[in-house]
């Protein structure tokens, strides 16, 4: 490899199997991750791998779970910015630069998002040296609003929450009128879908070696732009049997019923089909009570000595401290509650998602405690009883049926039409065949990284 020329940093199967950068670039990159988080060498630092060549994951124990199943929690918040978003954020933008689509010093790059996606696009940006413009919803955590003006981010925001991002959507569509600003539409573009399908779905693969029979059996993620549930495609291909379910808030069951509601776990639950989720692999849709996520969150950052006196390994709770987000709870809870709901034993894998850290909800926990008349640790016992013990097994959507399906397909329309995409495009997404050549490209963007990074 010469000498690195920013903006082009890794190929999709360098960020899978970091093993194969460069070895002097990759120890570039691992002294960048702890020295300057601003140095562009941390683009090869976009893995779910840690500094042993070893996804970053957490195995929950029974005594927190109240399940047999091995609960297997991939870990985002060691990616550079803080959370696998940026994992994304990158294959979009780096796709339109070796298309020659989008050019530095010419365009802006506009994110919509609710967060972590947002945080993402900054950093990239900042990283890559491109104007970046986020538009998101004016009511989210103040953490994020703070890192994304942090990067260097700048902030258009729309009135409402998580459940109005379709807003975010509208102004990037106004936006992008002006041929000088490019969207990195993490909802219809799929370079989303392809980091997440090679590089989550493998990494997920490689996961569960080693634990129970080494098989997934289920794999639960929460929609919100539903990129990270593409790595259901790469789970399935590995392991048929295996089941996909997306989770949505009680709340603003959208998916599962046709619900529309406000919800208080940001990131997923947007009101929508989007663009590029692959229904034709949605077995199952859950619902997880917004509450019990914040709830979790709080048991699992401030509840380590109740969890230690109920069995959990005193060095494990405390690790447990910083690595989860709300949504990363919200996934954990459908874990638990698909384990529950396959009657899944000792020797079966449900893998999961922690998108992000702790460090953006502090925010959400003084919400919480300010909501609530007292948590003290009898509370925090009482919740983890209901929320993780006794967690029912009800609220499951079987998915599974083609006319099941089809009211997925019609809630796709429903969303998309308004946007300009055609019913005929829409329809050949009802085929196996469009998501294969879609995840084909991997190898041709690759080969092109390669050739304009000068290999």
């Amino acid at each position: 490899m010469t000498k690195l020329r920013v903006p082009f940093g890794p190929t999709y199967e360098e960020m899978l199997h970091p093993e194969t950068i460069e070895a002097g670039v990759l120890e570039q990159a691992r002294q960048a991750r702890v020295r300057d988080e601003l140095d562009p060498i941390n683009l090869f630092n976009i893995t779910w791998k840690d500094e042993n060549l070893k996804v970053r994951k957490v195995v929950l124990p029974k005594a927190l779970t109240g399940v047999d199943a091995n609960i297997v929690v991939m870990i985002g918040a060691e990616f550079p910015s803080g959370s696998h978003k940026v994992g994304p954020a990158y294959a979009t933008l780096i796709e339109g630069c070796v298309e020659g689509e989008i050019i530095p010093g010419e365009h802006t790059i506009l994110g919509p998002s609710t967060g972590n996606f947002g945080i993402g696009v900054a950093y990239i940006c900042r990283l890559m040296g491109y104007r970046a413009v986020i538009i998101m919803p004016d009511n989210m955590s103040k953490e994020r609003y703070e890192r994304i003006k942090g990067y260097g981010g700048e902030l258009d925001l729309t009135p409402g929450t998580e459940s109005d991002v379709i807003l975010t959507l509208k102004r990037t569509h106004e936006l992008k009128k002006d041929p000088k600003n490019m969207p990195l539409a993490q909802f219809e573009l799929m370079p989303n879908y392809r980091f997440h399908r090679y590089v989550t779905g493998g990494s997920a693969v490689e996961a569960v070696r080693g634990i129970g029979n080494g098989r997934i059996a289920c794999f639960t993620s929460a929609p919100g732009s539903a990129g990270t549930i593409a790595a259901g495609d790469h789970i399935k291909h590995c392991f048929p049997e295996a089941k996909i379910v997306a989770l949505e808030p009680y709340e603003c069951s959208t998916l599962a019923t046709g619900g529309r509601g406000q919800h208080r776990i940001e990131g997923i639950g947007d009101k929508m089909c989007t663009l590029i989720h692959n229904v034709l692999a949605t077995d199952f849709v859950a619902l997880i009570r917004d509450e019990d996520a914040v709830r979790a969150l709080k048991l699992v950052r401030d509840g380590t000595e109740l969890l230690v006196s109920r069995g959990v390994d005193r060095e494990l709770a405390h690790s447990l401290q910083n690595l989860f987000g709300v949504s990363g709870m919200c996934n954990i809870l459908g874990a638990i509650k698909m384990a529950k709901y396959l009657r899944l034993g000792p020797d079966d894998n449900v893998v999961t998602i922690a998108t992000d850290g702790f460090d953006r909800y502090h925010s959400v926990l003084e919400d919480l405690e300010r909501r609530s008349l007292e948590v003290t640790d009898y509370v925090l016992g009482r919740w983890h009883s209901d929320i993780f013990l006794n967690a029912a097994d009800d609220q499951v959507f079987d998915f599974r049926h083609p006319q099941a399906k089809e009211r997925l397909f019609q809630q796709k329309e429903k969303d998309w039409l308004p946007f300009g995409y055609s019913k005929e495009y829409l329809d050949s997404m009802r085929q196996w065949a469009f998501w294969e050549q879609e995840f084909a490209k991997v190898a041709d963007y690759d080969q092109k990284i390669r050739a304009l990074r000068g290999q």
